[in-house]
């Protein structure tokens, strides 16, 4: 909980030097914060220990897996579960409850809505993108590090305004790898802000989709993975 804390403490200081970062407030950027974080943390517990299925193809103990009554992806989610995992969730539930107040916007019921679909959506868009990266790992097994840029990198880019970065790499974070819509697409919405890139309006209202898609696309890569699968051996 402290870890995740020192998070909070870089926005922050940012903020004791300008007024607003990328034309957004202290209050909006905390806002994407938390939901960003809250939904990067809940994807963690549930699915963040599968960027170690290298390690287990690499040792062989992934056969012992596939052996047992029980989907080697709920295996390896579940194993060296520890409840202290949970402490990541209380610093974006208080940065959520002190911000949403001190937005400047008009409480629609629609938007309302959207809150609480974001965190939801944007959980299930990490969740996807943690298993697809652990499905790279049946053949690329040394990418470990290469796939936490896009894990834990996609986890501290989602913090803060897309309106940071250059214009190409926005869109390579919305058409390419989605992560825009773990919290900024609809993040315009709630906030009442244009889309950089010009993007139609539904686009704020796409994240679900987007997450069902990316989950579809990340059980047929784990799928092909685990069907070419072959025993390292001893």
């Amino acid at each position: 909980m402290v870890t995740a804390g020192l998070d909070i403490m870089g926005i922050l200081v940012l903020f004791t030097r300008a007024p607003r970062i990328a034309g957004f407030t202290s209050a909006e950027v905390l806002f994407l914060y938390g939901t960003s974080a809250l939904s990067f943390s809940v994807s963690d517990i549930v699915l963040g220990t599968t960027e170690r299925l290298g390690e287990r193809v690499r040792d062989g103990t992934l056969d012992v897996l596939l052996v047992r009554p029980v989907s080697p992806l709920v295996q390896i989610a579940t194993e060296d579960f520890t409840p202290r995992r949970f402490g990541r969730i209380v610093p974006p539930v208080l940065v959520l409850a002190f911000a949403l107040p001190r937005l400047d916007i008009d409480w629609t019921p629609g938007r309302v809505a959207v809150v609480p679909l974001m965190a939801a959506s944007g959980t299930v868009i990490f969740g996807a993108l943690w298993v697809l990266c652990a499905a790279v790992q049946f053949v690329l097994l040394n990418s470990h590090g290469a796939t936490k840029a896009i894990t834990y990198g996609g986890a501290f880019l989602t913090q803060y305004p897309m309106t940071l970065f250059a214009r190409d790499f926005v869109r390579g974070v919305t058409f390419v790898v989605p992560l825009a819509f773990v919290n900024w697409e609809p993040a315009l919405y709630v906030l009442d802000r244009p889309d950089p890139l010009g993007l139609p309006g539904w686009t704020r209202f796409a994240s679900p989709a987007v997450g069902a898609a990316l989950s579809a696309a990340a059980a047929l890569a784990w799928r092909t993975g685990l069907r070419h699968y072959r025993s390292t051996g001893s």
